[in-house]
């Protein structure tokens, strides 16, 4: 970095609807996947911060859980952590979709956002699928219908088009400030917490919309003389590869006992699908062998009680 330029850092908000790409955004901007993403709605439940460093600046990007109506106790609180972002950060991102008319939970999410002093941006996503008449009319639309922003950007996260540019607005509006995170961090969220989402987000994709809000992972590590198996364990059979390097035990959360069915699947399945597709997203992230041992319990209506959730962190 140059002595003459000042370097720039702070924490971006992103805020919308459920399933406008907030987590894919915050993967493209980091350039690495350190939040999960699925076509099922609310799939974030807690605050995942990805970090973007560049020789001059630092983004701190909060992927939050997409503003709802909640039906649960668990929807309660996510949309507490969402809103509660917007007046501690230096950027509010906030997302609505290119394809999409600017609807009432798009309204009601901007009127929260124009209620603080925060500065904001609008961003337009999903361009890929968009005609650009359709881009036009909606960056009009929102400009006309959700207040006025410092900025508005037609991206598309899945691309990745505009997000160069989208990363040089938001870097413009950040003060002068310290490298919070040192170069090579992407995300300070811990290894175990990955763990478990991205075996979530792979049962999420197989289950596809049996069981959206019924699913909770958590994940510890596992010791090597650890032999209290309880399930079989996700993958391949430990002998056919070489002895794994990172060793976790996942324990998957369900509320009913027909939902633990369709989590395990006829013969095990789909357990074991999601638990190799994970263990192999894993390996690539980590760099090292896994070995990925998975159960599944039944928790009662886990997402109404208040004692499960301070339980699970939620």
């Amino acid at each position: 970095m140059s002595e003459d330029v000042e370097f720039r850092s702070g924490f971006v908000s992103l805020v919308g609807r459920p399933n406008v790409g907030k987590s894919t955004l915050v993967n493209q901007l980091v350039g690495t996947k350190v939040s999960i993403v699925s076509a099922a709605p609310q799939t974030t439940r807690t605050q995942i911060r990805g970090v973007r460093t560049t020789p001059d600046s630092q983004l701190i990007l909060l992927d939050t859980p997409g503003i709802h109506r909640p039906r649960t106790l668990l929807g309660e609180r996510c949309n507490q952590r969402s809103v509660a972002t917007l007046g501690e950060v230096d950027v509010v991102c906030l997302l609505v979709e290119a394809n999409a008319k600017v609807g009432p939970g798009d309204r009601f999410i901007a009127d929260l956002v124009n209620k603080t002093k925060t500065q904001k941006v609008l961003i337009v996503n999903k361009m890929d699928i968009a005609t650009p008449d359709e881009i036009g009319l909606q960056l009009a639309r929102a400009g006309a219908e959700l207040g006025d922003f410092d900025a508005y950007y037609p991206i598309s996260a899945k691309t990745g088009e505009g997000i160069d540019a989208l990363a040089a607005e938001l870097v413009s509006h950040l003060p002068t400030g310290p490298k919070y995170y040192p170069d090579g961090v992407v995300s300070d969220q811990p290894e175990i917490l990955l763990v478990a989402e991205l075996l979530r987000e792979k049962l999420l994709a197989i289950a596809r919309e049996e069981l959206p809000h019924s699913i909770m992972v958590t994940a510890e590590y596992l010791d090597e003389d650890d032999d209290e198996v309880e399930e079989e364990p996700a993958g391949e059979p430990d002998e056919e590869r070489p002895e794994p390097i990172l060793r976790y035990r996942a324990v998957v959360r369900v509320e009913r006992d027909s939902q633990k069915g369709i989590v395990i699947g006829k013969h095990g399945a789909v357990i074991r699908d999601a638990g190799t597709a994970a263990r192999q997203e894993l390996e690539r992230l980590f760099g090292a062998k896994v070995y990925l041992e998975t159960t599944v319990k039944v928790d009662k209506e886990w997402q109404r009680r208040a004692h499960a959730l301070d339980r699970l962190g939620l």
